[in-house]
């Protein structure tokens, strides 16, 4: 697997319904995300993604991911305390661990929620990362954790978007897809994953939220910095 686009719901994504399949090998659609364009590969959502915004049909190719799925494969990378509990860093875990890719590209995926005018491509709707969760107090570094762990794995991680983003990821076009994963202090990113074992935050369910008492929020706020400061 070599390119992989992850659409998400932010008003941004409808830049993709135009695009060429070419250079994408597979996409994946987070949510209602499958709305933008009819060629989508994978759809992820979460247990609680209501029946009747599924889609109606769909190709003998088209996959859909659940939590059965993504689950274990988050937890590979820590489970989702440190990974971030919204579906963004899920489907980026997911596709890293499933597909293999060697680039990562998100559009839509910016979580950023004006006061006033489209929250999501499709009007207004819930934004995760609103909610008083432990795993949201940081999405710029949740979104480094995740970069580093692709580049890890030899993947990079982009931005197609060209709106105000969470995301700490450079910016790029679907035109010109040839780049790299950046290079990260492999020194603090060990600190960080020590960090994560030292604390034991990890939860196999993936319903982190029963376990929320067990959670320190100071000591989470000092990981995050420990993953800013590895990009």
């Amino acid at each position: 697997m070599s390119i992989v686009l992850i659409l998400g719901s932010g008003p941004s994504v409808v830049a993709a319904v135009d695009w060429p399949r070419e250079p994408f090998d597979r996409i994946v659609a987070i949510n209602n995300a499958w709305r933008v364009r009819d060629d989508w590969d994978d759809l992820i959502h979460p247990s609680d993604f209501p029946a009747d915004r599924m889609p109606a049909t769909r190709r003998p190719t088209q996959r859909i991911v659940t939590a059965t799925d993504y689950v274990p494969l988050q937890n590979t990378f820590g489970g989702f305390v440190y990974a971030g509990g919204t579906m963004a860093f899920t489907a980026g875990y997911w596709a890293l661990a499933a597909l293999r890719p060697r680039v990562l590209a998100f559009l839509g995926c910016d979580m950023v929620y004006p006061a006033s005018g489209n929250t999501h491509f499709y009007g207004t709707g819930t934004a995760d990362p609103l909610r008083d969760d432990i795993t949201l107090r940081s999405l710029p570094a949740k979104s480094a954790r995740l970069q580093i762990h692709a580049a890890m794995a030899g993947c990079a991680c982009v931005n197609l978007s060209t709106a105000d983003s969470q995301l700490v990821f450079p910016r790029a076009t679907s035109a010109d897809l040839t780049v790299a994963p950046l290079p990260f202090d492999a020194n603090k990113a060990t600190a960080a994953q020590a960090a994560e074992a030292r604390l034991g935050y990890v939860v196999p369910s993936g319903k982190y939220w029963k376990e929320a008492g067990r959670f320190d929020a100071a000591e989470i706020d000092a990981l995050d910095a420990l993953w800013l400061a590895a990009v």
